[in-house]
């Protein structure tokens, strides 16, 4: 019988065993939170849901035409653009346009998604082993598609006094000879830190100083919030080349930074509520643009995933997305006033500052692991994320959706709301 480096075949592994690369070696088990929480709708038990994410499911008002763009008889040609169809790019330089920055179509390559967009953008920039910078907190999505691309992250730190703020020697400790990009998300998620005129100087410093590219992630752009405790309006800023203007609104890094390298990354999920519409985009500025363009145009050739239906819908739904937006608005500012009333009779639950976006972020007493206290507020009838989700400590923290109706996300809080002082009660006792 013939052996194998002194095995028979009985003790080699079996001939058609799949054999899986490093990059997915993946826990897939579902977690306990997630087992609970499944659980428990499989049961039939009433759960406020204070992650809401998905604006289609919020009860939002979407125009009944919606659809019809997905019937343009343009979609029967198979024309492939590896940037996309000019009509769809014309339609997205239009979006910025009511930003203040004008842009070119050809500045604009277009992706299903935005996380096709950061893939495309860590395979431009990066070679294997290279690393990204990417600030903390923040939503967790790029571990995986680092991992997919080869690519090695490294948190650098958002601190937070009487506001979110970025760490700028925090940045320059966390650079090293493989660092290729800082990723930056503008306004972050979850915690709503708009990038302040200082910080841009600050990250446009160290890209040039480090030869580094800036991809920042603009998708919650349009959702800036006024604060309900008087708090005053935030310092938003534009800038370009020469100057640092304050306007009404945030502004746009697809202004471009003198002598910077940035990418700008978007798409309708966001800014027109459409995440099934699978719609996204990377603007490119600086002075080697037209290189970064032609093998962005490659590497987008390689895949051409984007669908011509979707495309020729693009000018029309990036028409309509004002009208979400402002619902979508008016929601968020709902929800934070009634967040912000109830919390204001338990001083022991803080509600972080925030300028932009859908979530907010609370400082709760750290008396036990928040999976722990996610797991009791299920059992009370409310789901929320535990700040571990998003790079906070392992205790303390909590992160809400501002996004669900309005009537399910006051009885979310009110269950909070009742868990906490409960369970402040009963540590006073014990002590």
């Amino acid at each position: 019988m013939s052996t194998i480096a002194g095995k028979t075949p009985n003790d080699c592994e079996p001939p058609n065993t799949m054999r899986f690369s490093r990059r997915t070696d993946w826990n897939t088990e579902e977690n306990t939170l997630a087992r609970a929480y499944r659980l428990r709708r499989e049961a039939g038990l009433t759960t406020a849901d204070l992650t809401a994410s998905n604006p289609t499911r919020c009860g939002f008002t979407y125009p009944t035409s919606l659809l019809d763009a997905l019937t343009d008889l343009r979609s029967l040609d198979y024309d492939p653009q590896p940037r996309g169809l000019l009509d769809a790019r014309k339609a997205v330089c239009g979006y910025y346009a009511t930003h203040g920055v004008t842009l070119d179509p050809s500045q604009i390559v277009l992706t299903t998604s935005t996380s096709e967009a950061y893939s495309f953008l860590f395979r431009l920039l990066c070679d294997t082993g290279s690393e990204i910078l990417v600030l903390q907190p923040g939503y967790p999505l790029f571990d995986f598609l680092a991992a997919l691309d080869d690519v090695h992250l490294k948190a650098a730190p958002l601190l937070y006094d009487h506001g979110w703020q970025i760490d700028a020697e925090g940045i320059r400790r966390a650079i090293s000879p493989r660092t290729r990009a800082i990723v930056v998300v503008h306004p972050n998620n979850p915690t709503g830190h708009f990038t302040k005129s200082w910080e841009v100087e600050a990250l446009a410093g160290l890209c040039r100083e480090f030869h580094l590219s800036l991809i920042v992630d603009e998708v919650f752009l349009d959702y800036a919030i006024i604060e309900t405790l008087g708090a005053p309006r935030p310092d938003f800023a534009t800038w370009d080349s020469t100057s640092l203007v304050k306007p009404s609104r945030p502004a746009s890094f697809a202004a471009g930074l003198e002598n910077v390298p940035v990418f700008v990354v978007s798409g309708l999920s966001k800014i027109a509520g459409l995440p099934q519409m699978k719609a996204a985009w990377i603007v490119t500025t600086g002075q080697d643009r037209s290189a970064a363009i032609d093998r962005l145009e490659v590497i987008a050739d390689t895949f051409l995933s984007m669908n011509a239906p979707v495309q020729w819908a693009l000018p029309g739904w990036l028409a309509c997305a004002p009208a979400i937006q402002e619902q979508i608005r008016q929601r968020v500012a709902a929800n934070l006033s009634a967040l912000d009333r109830e919390l204001a009779a338990l001083p022991e639950v803080e509600r972080l500052a925030l300028e932009g976006g859908w979530y907010a972020v609370l400082r709760v007493p750290a008396l036990e692991p928040d999976e722990q206290t996610v797991r009791a507020l299920l059992e009370r009838g409310v789901w929320v994320h535990p700040g571990y989700f998003f790079g906070l400590p392992q205790s303390g923290w909590l992160v809400v959706s501002l996004l669900a109706p309005e009537l399910e996300f006051s009885h979310g809080v009110a269950a909070l709301i009742s868990y906490f002082r409960t369970h402040q009660r009963s540590n006073s006792e014990e002590s």
